[in-house]
């Protein structure tokens, strides 16, 4: 027990406080910071790794509890922040200038809700506090315009030194750069994978992303030149398998996750979106319309997480389709819910990857 109450003693009976996701010592990893002492009141700033950190109450109350055992000690104040961490830098891969972490937001076929889990977890994650951008790769259907509220936003291109730079489009928290921006809404994209390759290249490093915690990239569906691009372009912090119950959604999901990880991309794990449907007049009842089990099942044999499970719910693609997603519409429904939590998962492995 120590007898003086002062900024040596609070370090040390919160040394064996720990981050319960990198499970190491707060002090030892420099989150604890400006500890103050005034007549019993002690005041310190605890650093999480992300704004968006799953278990920060948890670590709030440990270290109350901890310093609370000092003699002398009449009141513990703490602040919270946060630093997200950087995303480790490859020797082939050029970062993206102020861009800390880039998540792909995939899929192994088409309909199976990616934008929507992907649209719904950059705002989720805007909403903790952490900045968020938001690259729709989607080159031949891009929706993500429509599903953040921005379907009639204009761009605006500015000429520098370096050549054409884009602002990105900005609602909801997220900022957001899109081929739907760039083209009338019945245009079709018709272009072989070069010309694919250049447009995704341009809104890597043509965009003025400013400072982001997290880029989200909404890939298109399936394991071709989008994918290639990205992953050989900019070196990555993970990637989210997005995948219904369905036997065929579920065997297209795990050729996607196979190309991650031979492309040495970790995959943070699955998301099973559509799990079961919910009727609006009977919230009580669920179907497994999709089957069952498959996302959990699937995440097993091939030993990555399950992230979360989604339920299909009318609010969830009303909300998609009017621009307003379900995590800012309906935060308290069963569907904003589940996503939020998923990112909150999400955000707390980056930091654990980036940190171990």
């Amino acid at each position: 027990m120590y007898d003086v109450l002062d900024a040596h003693s609070v370090l040390e009976v919160l040394r064996p406080v720990q981050d319960p996701e990198l499970r190491k010592s707060l002090v030892e990893l420099n989150m604890i910071r400006n500890v103050k002492i005034d007549q019993g009141k002690v005041n310190f700033t605890l650093v999480l790794t992300t704004p968006a950190c799953p278990l920060r109450e948890f670590i709030v109350e440990d270290c109350e509890k901890a310093v609370k055992k000092l003699p002398g000690v009449t009141e513990v104040s703490i602040e919270v922040t946060a630093e997200t961490p950087q995303q480790k830098s490859l020797p082939d891969r050029s970062g993206i200038t102020g861009v800390k972490n880039i998540l792909a937001v995939s899929s192994g076929k088409g309909g199976v809700g990616k934008s929507t889990v992907a649209v719904n977890v950059a705002v989720a994650l805007a909403k903790t506090g952490a900045k968020v951008g938001l690259l729709d790769a989607d080159i031949y259907g891009p929706n993500d315009p429509t599903m953040l509220g921005l379907a009639d936003a204009q761009i605006v291109v500015r000429s520098t030194e370096q050549g054409e730079v884009l602002e990105p489009a900005f609602n909801h928290g997220v900022k957001l750069v899109s081929m739907g921006f760039l083209i009338d809404r019945d245009q079709p994209v018709i272009w072989r994978g070069p010309m694919l390759n250049g447009v995704i290249r341009q809104f890597l490093y043509q965009v003025d992303w400013g400072e982001l915690d997290y880029l989200i990239v909404d890939m298109p569906p399936g394991t071709g030149d989008a994918q290639l691009t990205l992953t050989q372009a900019v070196p990555m912090s993970g990637a989210v398998i997005v995948t219904t119950p369905q036997t065929v959604a579920l065997l297209d999901s795990r050729k996607g996750l196979k190309m991650f990880q031979q492309l040495n991309v970790p995959v943070l794990g699955i998301v099973e979106n559509m799990s079961y449907f919910i009727p609006p007049d009977m919230p009580d009842k669920q179907y497994d319309i999709f089957g069952s089990g498959g996302g959990s099942k699937t995440a097993s044999e091939l030993g990555v997480p399950l992230l979360g499970c989604i339920p299909l719910e009318i609010a969830t693609r009303f909300g998609g389709d009017n621009g307003v997603p379900i995590v800012v519409a309906d935060p308290d429904s069963a569907s904003a819910k589940a996503l939020t939590a998923i990112a909150l998962n999400i955000a707390g492995k980056v930091s654990v990857a980036a940190l171990t």
